[in-house]
């Protein structure tokens, strides 16, 4: 499992379009702005997130991304699986064999710890998250 900056980016744009967007499309520019991310690798993670349900896009002079659901209705885990970032900290990626066709001595704690992970992350709504950046910044430490 490694968290890279496509999930992390993917996050971050999606809470800042809880945070802004107010049902209102926002441009891809102004949120690529706001979070220092590249307007071109936005709108491809953009594009992923809206083919699952996650972002609606509106063209035109007003166009742009709002939130495909409300903000209590999309996870963390939600963001990251629709652009393709693994949680699984697995090496076989959960398969019932590690390697010569049977599992490490390890295999159970990492599985485990994929499910914490999953648990943890599904568990996060934006809302959530939004609310508890916009409170203290280390709120989620002592989650």
């Amino acid at each position: 499992m490694r968290l890279t900056s496509r999930g992390r980016y993917a996050v971050s744009a999606m809470v800042d379009l809880a945070r802004h967007g107010a049902g209102e499309p926002v441009c891809v520019a102004v949120v690529a702005r706001r979070q220092g991310i590249s307007p071109a690798y936005l709108e491809r993670l953009f594009r992923q997130l809206r083919q699952q349900g996650l972002l609606r896009s509106t063209r035109g002079a007003r166009g742009g991304y709002r939130l495909g659901r409300g903000v209590a209705g999309i996870t963390v885990s939600d963001v990251l699986n629709a652009v393709g970032e693994s949680l699984d900290a697995t090496a076989c990626g959960s398969l019932d064999a590690c390697g010569d066709d049977e599992r490490c001595g390890t295999h159970g704690l990492w599985a485990g710890l994929t499910r914490h992970v999953e648990d943890y992350l599904g568990a996060i709504t934006l809302a959530e998250l939004d609310a508890r950046s916009a409170a203290a910044p280390t709120t989620l430490e002592s989650a």
